[in-house]
């Protein structure tokens, strides 16, 4: 039999069982009181006490943690009168010194309450923040079936310097870039909304992946100063980018190489890294001489898997210092949908590394589907007009 193991974490999110944790202080100030009194006048279990209000603190906010502190120096009084010595020094000293301890441990469970509150409105933010700049590419766009996973180095926050994003052009094609900014967290988030800002911009409004690739250089050129981190970060600021045309019609599709780890294309069990002919420096460094960026062709046929990456997945250490092998892992993965090898990847990642994240870490998943919907809406199915009513005389 399989043996599932809970959490105190899950177990304290369901109301029953936080009521059992806040059970068990009492029973112990129950459980505490009944042994003093039948012990031997040289022992003395009052101090232990003490317990009840802090462990309370751990499962209950102050108002409980006060009710068993309250609680606990009651069952001093009493043992100190069961004893026949409430005014000796001893037990005033006792009482006084759980009282004390216990006032405190409320006011730690009050700081603590306090800063679960402004965490939580910070979580709110970020989420707010993560929606409004890293929207989710929808699941159907186009012929492609879209899945992706978002991981940031910080514990706290919901996105960092790895972005992502979908658009549709006009020819009809579907746009996507995929980028890491220099630095991880949340100091890389202003010059991830600028480039990602710049991307849906220009996707729909330039006819060539290589007219995109300038119009996003020129606007961070001009933009990326603004809101780069020079004071903590004086350093270069860059982004390491794909962008890839996919058309809705035929096989052929494009794809330019900024500095960024190469995609790799899964035809059936055979993985393959799309390298770039000719490779293009990472955007956002504006001192270089520009030069005109060139779109590499590739097939993407229908059933294919395009797997788009950042360098937080390929550079994930094992606590042996092993590199995640992505590659040899999809390859063992079975053939199954964007969804399922994106909850692999996942999975798998994060038993190689021991469940840290020292990265942030972004994959986007896109197949080229059999059918073809627009803009995530399937065509209506078309069938054969019946023949015109024959209205002649006679007919």
């Amino acid at each position: 039999m399989k043996h599932r193991r809970v959490s105190v974490d899950r177990l304290l999110e369901q109301p029953s069982g936080r009521n059992r944790l806040v059970m068990i202080p009492f029973a112990l100030i129950a459980t505490i009181t009944a042994v003093d009194v039948q012990a031997p006048s040289d022992v003395h279990l009052g101090p232990l006490l003490v317990i009840a209000p802090a462990l309370t603190a751990a499962v209950a906010g102050p108002w409980l943690t006060a009710l068993a502190g309250g609680v606990a120096v009651v069952a001093q009084v009493f043992i100190a009168v069961f004893h026949g010595g409430l005014g000796t020094a001893n037990h005033v000293s006792q009482i006084i010194g759980l009282a004390v301890l216990s006032t405190l441990v409320v006011l730690v469970s009050l700081a603590r309450e306090r800063r679960n509150r402004q965490l939580s409105r910070a979580r709110t933010v970020a989420e707010t923040a993560q929606q409004v700049l890293l929207r989710p590419p929808p699941r159907r766009i186009g012929p492609l079936r879209v899945a992706w996973l978002y991981l940031t180095a910080e514990d706290e926050s919901r996105i960092g310097g790895d972005l992502f994003a979908t658009a549709r052009a006009a020819h009809p094609s579907t746009r996507v870039i995929i980028g890491d900014v220099r630095g991880s967290g949340l100091a890389s988030i202003g010059e991830a909304s600028v480039v990602l800002g710049a991307f849906r911009e220009a996707a729909h409004r330039q006819t060539t992946l290589p007219g995109l690739v300038e119009t996003l250089e020129d606007s961070i050129c001009r933009n990326l100063e603004e809101v780069a981190d020079t004071e903590y970060d004086p350093g270069e600021h860059f982004i390491t980018a794909l962008v890839l045309d996919l058309p809705d019609e035929g096989t052929g599709a494009e794809i330019i190489n900024c500095g960024h780890p190469p995609p790799l294309l899964v035809r059936g069990r055979k993985v393959t890294p799309l390298y770039p002919r000719s490779a293009s420096p990472p955007l956002g460094l504006c001192d270089l001489p520009a030069a005109t960026p060139r779109a590499d062709p590739f097939a993407f046929e229908p059933g294919d898997l395009l797997v788009l990456y950042t360098d937080g997945v390929v550079e994930a250490r094992s606590p042996d210092g092993d590199f995640y092998p992505l590659a040899e892992r999809i390859a063992s993965f079975p053939p199954g949908s964007p969804d399922a090898l994106v909850r692999r990847v996942h999975h798998d990642l994060l038993a190689h590394t021991g469940g840290r994240q020292a990265d942030d870490t972004a994959l986007l998943i896109i197949e080229r589907g059999r059918s073809h919907p627009i803009d995530g809406r399937p065509r209506p199915l078309r069938t054969a007009a019946p023949p015109p009513a024959d209205t002649t005389p006679g007919g």
